[in-house]
Formats: structure tokens, sequence, C-alpha cells
């Protein structure tokens, strides 16, 4: 089994060694071969995603990334920004399935911004499209106006763009993943305004008439859903969206846990099972960030890195018992009272790693 491992930038480095020692933990046979990516890729090679890192990721059977970006390429052109990197990454690896589990663990509902008796229990998985909508949808750029409220002052464009296939794809993982869940998916869109929004919501009631009537559907419109995700996030139990409504809304329910520190992520392709010929690798990482401004001082929360590593382990590799493994190992190191800067702890970095690794079975 090759891992590919991506530290990136700012707390990216910190968080991925850390994770590192929990995988050599569960004393499996793990080659592991690092590359670099982000803005330390640009200093180091002149551009985010090397060749040769993108040749070591498509070789890999799984991909842990750590994060990119830093303050000081922000006035890079487009193209040489650090967070280009993850896009070139999605693209190339065909990753357009983007699972974001939301769960508030039972030891931290005291640090969640609502109420505890809102958030007790909570536990949505959000399935983001990756690979279309206005990240990717062509044409884009700038020019001088040719019409509209003010010709010839300077403007930009991009493109808001989905095909039924696109759509078909990521509605499919979502009901499949409902099936092993509560059986309820809550598909998000701007059906009101959107021509994009409304060929989603058509495709996504045409493939459950057709193949899950099994499952609960019910559709929102995206501003609707983040008001109810405050209001009543216990309501949902799987949430599938577009790819821009997506990134919004699993960071608004990434506050609801109490850190986005605890969120991991899974980006997957064509979810053949490991070792298959055609198995593209999937891509895991924490959803917090790079946070550049604690890099270097050893106090980042490093179990969004190792959650991401667990979903590595079951979706990536096949191996659920060790998933598990580290799941539990977590969970143990929040009994045990385990509680770093952002859940109002002081433990650092370090701290939090021997305390997982004192609950690894």
């Amino acid at each position: 089994m090759k891992i590919a491992i991506l530290p990136g930038d700012g707390i990216g480095p910190e968080i991925i060694d850390e994770a590192v020692k929990v995988l050599h933990a569960l004393e499996l046979p793990f080659e592991m071969e690092s590359a670099d990516v982000g803005g330390t890729a640009y200093a180091n090679h002149g551009h985010p995603l090397p060749d040769a890192t993108l040749a070591l990721a498509k070789a890999a059977d799984a991909v842990l990334f750590g994060a990119v970006g830093d303050w000081k390429y922000d006035k890079l052109e487009r193209h040489l920004r650090p967070e280009q990197a993850i896009l070139g990454l999605r693209k190339n690896l065909s990753l357009f399935a983007n699972l974001r589990p939301a769960i508030c663990h039972p030891q931290l509902t005291h640090a969640s911004s609502l109420k505890p008796e809102l958030v007790s229990g909570l536990d949505i998985l959000i399935i983001r499209e990756l690979t279309g909508d206005i990240y990717f949808g062509q044409p884009r750029g700038r020019r001088t106006a040719v019409d509209g409220h003010f010709p010839g002052a300077d403007e930009a464009f991009d493109t808001m763009r989905y095909s039924r296939p696109e759509i078909e794809r990521i509605a499919h993982v979502a009901f499949q993943a409902a099936r092993r869940r509560g059986k309820k998916v809550t598909s998000v869109d701007k059906a009101n305004v959107l021509e994009t929004s409304r060929l989603w919501r058509e495709v996504v009631t045409e493939l459950h008439a057709r193949e899950f009537p099994d499952i609960e559907l019910e559709h929102l419109l995206v501003d609707n859903a983040a008001m109810r995700l405050v209001a009543d996030p216990r309501r949902f139990e799987v949430i599938v969206t577009e790819n821009m409504f997506g990134d919004i809304l699993s960071d608004e329910a990434a506050m609801l846990t109490g850190s986005l520190g605890m969120l991991p992520s899974a980006s997957l392709g064509n979810q053949l099972p490991p070792g298959h010929p055609e198995a593209t690798p999937g891509l895991f990482e924490p959803v917090h960030g790079s946070a550049p401004d604690i890099a270097g001082q050893g106090i980042a929360n490093p179990l969004a890195m190792f959650l991401s590593a667990a979903l590595m382990l079951r979706h990536g590799l096949g191996l659920e018992s060790e998933a598990t493994a580290v799941e539990s190992a977590v969970e143990g190191a929040l009994d045990s009272g385990l509680r770093t800067a952002d859940l109002g702890g002081s433990a650092g970095t370090k701290q939090a790693t021997e305390a997982v690794l004192a609950n690894i079975e």
C-alpha cells in the first residue's frame, strides 16, 4: 500500500508528521513517499504542483494531504498560487466527491457555537461536488465591459456550469451513503434563480425515483439550508450540494462541532476497490487549512489530520478495523481530557499525538 505524503504549507508539515506516527503505530506494510506541494513547491520548484508531485500522487493508492496557502504568496499570478495545487490534484485525479463528516463529539458539546441541546448527537455527512460549478467552469477571465451598467469599466467573470452526468454521479454517492446511515438525503441548490440548479434538482429527483425510492429526499434552497444548519442541525443526515455551496455550508457545519480543527475530509473519484487497475487514489486532508499565523509554534490541533487518516484507511485502502482503531483512539484521548487550544485547553500538537497513541489498540 503506497501512500503519497504531501505536507504543504503552514501547519501542514507539523500535523502530517504526527499523522505518520499514528499510521506507523498500526504496524501495517505502508510505503510512504513525500513530495513538495503548494507554496513550498513554488519556492523550491517554481510551481505549486510540480510534475514529480503529480506523478507520485497518480502512482499512489492514497494521498495524505496537509494544507496549502501562505500570505506571502498572495500576489502571485493565479496559476502559481499555492491553492492551485489542490485544484490541480482534484482535476488530474478525477476527484469529484468530497465527503465532510461533521460530528459533534460528546466531549465537545460545550465548545460548539450553539447550545449543547442543539448539537448533542450531531452527525452530518456533507457531500460536495468537486470538479464542476463556478470553480472550474469556462470561460473565465477579466476584460473591459462592453455592456451592462458600466460599459468600458474593468470587469471579471466566471462561468457556473453542470452537466447531467456530473450531477448523477455525485447524487449516486449521496444516496449510497444514505443507505448506510439514516436513509435521508437533503439536496441543496438555488433552483429559484440559477439554471444550473434547476438542472441539478431535476437530475437528483429523477435518479431518486429510478434507483433510490427507499431513501427520503428533500430539496432545500441554499439560503434556507444555511439557516436550518444553525436553527436545527440534527434534522440533517446526508447533505449533497454543488461545489460552491458545499464549500460554504461545510465550513458553517464545522463550527457546530466545536472547532474547525476537528473536521476531516475525503475526496474520492471512481471508488473502485483498492488495487483495481482502474482505481484512482483518493485524497484525504483536514478541512481547517494552513493557518500560517500559528505555524511552527507547536500548538496546532492534529486531530482532524488523524481523522482524515482514518478516512484514508477506510475509503482509500479498505482497512475498516484500522480506521475504527484511529477514530476510537481520538475518542479515548478526548475522554481522558485532551484539549488543544482551539478546544479551550492547553495541549500542544505533540501532546495530542501522545494522547492518541496511548489509546491505539
